[in-house]
Order: structure tokens, then C-alpha cells, then sequence
């Protein structure tokens, strides 16, 4: 009989449960709780994000279906998919948003003398783009984005030699990639790259002046002029 613990558990043990609690207790997320408690919840909707499943239907489901497991992966019983998602609306969101704090500053200390790429700069560098999230209109109302479909923008900036994010925002979908760059700064000597969406010359001065080097992808119908050429050592690459 195996008497080793699941993945799941053990990727789990990875998350620190007390300062889980801690979070909870700041914003009293298990007041009146009938059984799901914000440990559970955040459990199930780690297991469905682990284990690739489209939808909080299909979570759900998987989760009865092993409802056997449920037990040692620290969940107990199966809970329907109503019970998941009126936890997820109504529960404070901000017990999740500090826990993830939390768990990207653990991380970045374990990171912090790792190097992902084939680089040697001394500054970090970082990468920003964008994806957008398509929503129900019908649902998310407020966010919409087309005449028939809503959606978020969620704008990232990527630690590139550690994959941890260094900055997340939110938006609807009809904000502009380019207006990220008002709300951060990095640390001096670090470097950003970029997609041509983020061309905006005062913007980009801005960073400039704060010491920032950046890369961004110039557009088609950029005009410039060449005001030094240097020779490429194609050894080096």
C-alpha cells in the first residue's frame, strides 16, 4: 500500500498554511463559513489551475469524481460548483491578493542567485506585455470591450531571470497597453523590453531619465535617423 503523499499535497506543502490563516483572520474570511473554508476554496481553485481544467464546472466535477482523494489532498469532501463560485464572489478578494504577495517574496528569495538567461547584465531584466481575457457581456457588464464581448487586460511585468512577476494591473479591456508605463518605475540600471505598443517617445524619455534602459520593437512607419553605426562581431553573436 503506498504510503508516500499525492502531488498535489506535496506541492501544496510549498505554501506556507499560517500565513494563509494569517491573511484570513486580517479580513475575517471564514465568518459564517457553511464548510468551504477560504483554505478549501483556495485548494480547489489550485487544483483546477494544476491540472489544466477550462472551466470552475470542470474543476468541480473532477473533484467529485475522486472524491475518495479528497481526503489526503487536504479538501475532505467534494463541494458543488454553486458552493465554489458563491465563495469565490462574495469571499474578500484581498485575502488571495496578500497570500500571492506573500508567496512571490518566498519565492524571490529562493530565486535570488538563480539566472534563467544566457545573459551575465548585472541589472534585472524585465519583460511587459499584455494579454486580454475574454469575459461573458452579460456577466461582466462593465467591462466591456467589443459590441458583443467583454474582457480584462492584464499587464505584467516579468522578472526574466527569475519568472517571477514584478508587477501585475488589471484593467478593462479597452485600456491601452502604453498607459502601464505611468504606473511603475523600476530599480536604476535595469532593463525592460518591450513590443512596439509601447512606443510613446515621452513616455519612453520618462523611463529614460529615471535610468532605466529599455528595448522596444520599432514600428513600420517609424521615422529615425542613424546617428551611429558599430561594428558586429558575428562570433559573438
Amino acid at each position: 500500500m503506498n504510503q508516500g503523499k499525492m502531488i498535489f499535497s506535496q506541492l501544496m506543502e510549498f505554501t506556507s498554511y499560517h500565513t494563509f490563516k494569517y491573511c484570513v483572520r486580517t479580513y475575517n474570511g471564514d465568518y459564517n463559513n457553511k464548510g468551504l473554508t477560504c483554505w478549501k476554496q483556495f485548494l480547489c481553485m489550485a487544483f483546477g489551475q494544476l491540472t489544466h481544467r477550462e472551466s470552475l464546472s470542470d474543476t468541480a466535477l473532477c473533484l467529485s469524481l475522486h472524491k475518495d482523494k479528497l481526503y489526503h489532498l487536504g479538501i475532505g469532501r467534494a463541494f458543488d460548483k454553486s458552493t465554489i463560485a458563491r465563495a469565490n464572489e462574495n469571499r474578500n478578494w484581498r485575502i488571495f491578493q496578500d497570500f500571492a504577495l506573500k508567496l512571490i517574496e518566498k519565492a524571490r528569495v529562493l530565486c535570488e542567485d538563480d539566472n534563467l538567461l544566457d545573459l551575465k547584465l548585472k541589472g534585472s531584466i524585465y519583460a511587459l506585455d499584455a494579454t486580454v481575457i475574454d469575459l461573458c457581456l452579460n456577466v461582466f457588464w462593465w467591462a466591456k470591450f467589443r459590441s458583443t464581448k467583454a474582457a480584462l487586460k492584464l499587464h505584467t511585468i516579468l522578472d526574466l531571470k527569475t519568472a517571477i512577476p514584478e508587477y501585475i494591473f488589471i484593467t478593462d479591456g479597452s485600456v491601452h497597453e502604453v498607459r502601464t508605463l505611468d504606473y511603475f518605475s523600476l530599480p536604476a540600471g535595469s532593463y525592460l523590453v518591450m513590443d512596439k505598443a509601447y512606443i510613446d517617445f515621452a513616455r519612453l524619455s520618462k523611463i529614460a531619465g529615471e535610468r532605466t534602459n529599455f528595448v522596444v520593437r520599432a514600428k513600420d512607419n517609424m521615422k529615425y535617423r542613424v546617428i551611429a553605426r558599430r561594428k558586429i562581431d558575428k562570433k559573438k553573436g
